[in-house]
């Protein structure tokens, strides 16, 4: 090898190995992220963006808007949604719990506010005008929540004399309680799902996971009987010819039409038709247009995100940690397999955003947010950190 080759090859591993010693805090947070993590959410962005521009131009003619209206808020809520994220991702453990908390408060407060102040919509108040923008608050009280969640399990975990699983319960059932009243069962179905499986890890006893289940089933049963737009949905989920399937049909026909490669960028003809093509049902465009070739690529990479953060939460012997990203990867992979099942009509019709490939400024944000904090929670620690960490913790705890 000639000697300037060799002498530039030395130079350029010793760069490397500067900068992974460096100590700004800039190489801190890129030498300890998971960059897998962040370049699977980045690719579900820019997806995102594409079958925005596929799917929102009929919806916005629709409704007398300029062509491409959707798509140039989608970006902007895109920017504002990358910045949310990596400015949560440099946080550290203690700063997640405090902002957690505060944004919980205030979500729950717009949340009580929203039956009464929120515009309804098809026979639901889930959205308020703040300051002229539409807002969901119950977006933002999801990923607020579980971590709440992951901390009291943790304490209880910690301290057993601590009513930390009471405290869980009376907020779970808070929660549930707001949420019905608007009504929004497919988000009170999505959080008591969570919170659920992160009783069980917490090392509760089956028989009270399944008694839970069973006060979940008579609440469902409850609604069907009670809520006529649940009952009509889950009528129609088991009988299509019951009522109006349009969307659900539809849905499936793109699927049909597209096969496995799609008919090509602008080719698909259901987009015009269907009502929310560009929010609950872009899953389906996506599948005419891209063929399911894409569809199981996105799957792919909602899989990728999941299995990496569980992975990660089952390696770390903080429980609170282990707790928190284990929930928020829960979260985003149940509400991504509840839209996507809807539209394969493997589910009644939830009304519930694909993450970050549905149009939306609320979900947008607010799973920015939970990825943020799921990416601060996974970074890479040091052993000697970790336990420094924890045994400090406890002192205070004890002090």
């Amino acid at each position: 090898m000639p000697g300037g080759q060799q002498t530039g090859d030395i130079a350029g591993r010793d760069e490397v190995m500067i900068s992974r010693t460096q100590r700004t805090p800039f190489a801190d947070w890129w030498w300890t992220i998971d960059r897998t993590m962040i370049a699977a959410l980045m690719a579900l962005m820019l997806a995102g963006i594409v079958l925005c521009l596929a799917a929102s131009p009929p919806v916005a003619a629709r409704l007398n808007l300029e062509a491409f209206y959707f798509a140039h808020r989608q970006v902007f809520f895109l920017v504002a949604a990358v910045l949310v994220m990596l400015v949560v991702s440099v946080m550290s453990p203690r700063q997640i719990r405090r902002v957690a908390l505060g944004v919980f408060l205030v979500s729950i407060l717009l949340v009580a506010a929203t039956p009464y102040f929120g515009a309804e919509i098809k026979g639901a108040r889930r959205w308020l005008v703040i300051f002229g923008v539409n807002v969901q608050p119950s977006e933002f009280l999801k990923p607020a929540f579980v971590v709440l969640i992951a901390w009291l399990f943790g304490e209880s975990a910690r301290r057993p004399e601590m009513p930390a699983n009471t405290i869980a319960l009376a907020l779970l059932l808070l929660v549930v309680a707001l949420l019905v009243m608007q009504p929004d069962f497919g988000q009170t179905m999505l959080i008591a799902l969570v919170w659920g499986a992160l009783f069980f890890m917490a090392g509760m006893r089956l028989i009270w996971v399944a008694g839970l289940a069973g006060v979940a089933a008579v609440g469902l049963t409850g609604a069907y009987f009670t809520v006529p737009h649940v009952a009509r949905r889950i009528q129609r989920f088991l009988d299509p010819a019951s009522g109006d399937t349009f969307n659900v049909d539809y849905a499936i026909e793109s699927f049909v039409r597209g096969g496995w490669l799609g008919r090509g960028p602008g080719e698909g003809t259901i987009k015009r038709i269907l009502p929310e093509g560009h929010t609950d049902f872009v899953f389906a465009v996506a599948a005419e247009e891209y063929g399911i070739v894409l569809c199981l690529l996105l799957l792919g990479l909602f899989a990728l995100i999941v299995i990496r953060a569980l992975r990660h939460a089952m390696h770390n012997e903080e429980p609170f940690i282990r707790f928190a990203a284990a929930g928020l990867a829960m979260l985003f992979g149940m509400q991504s397999a509840i839209n996507m099942a809807v539209n394969l009509h493997l589910l009644p019709a939830k009304g519930m955003t694909l993450p970050f490939i549905s149009y939306g400024g609320s979900s947008m944000l607010s799973l920015a947010y939970g990825m943020g904090m799921l990416l601060a929670l996974t970074r890479e620690r040091p052993r000697a950190e970790m336990l420094a960490s924890r045994d400090a913790y406890l002192v205070r705890r004890t002090a």
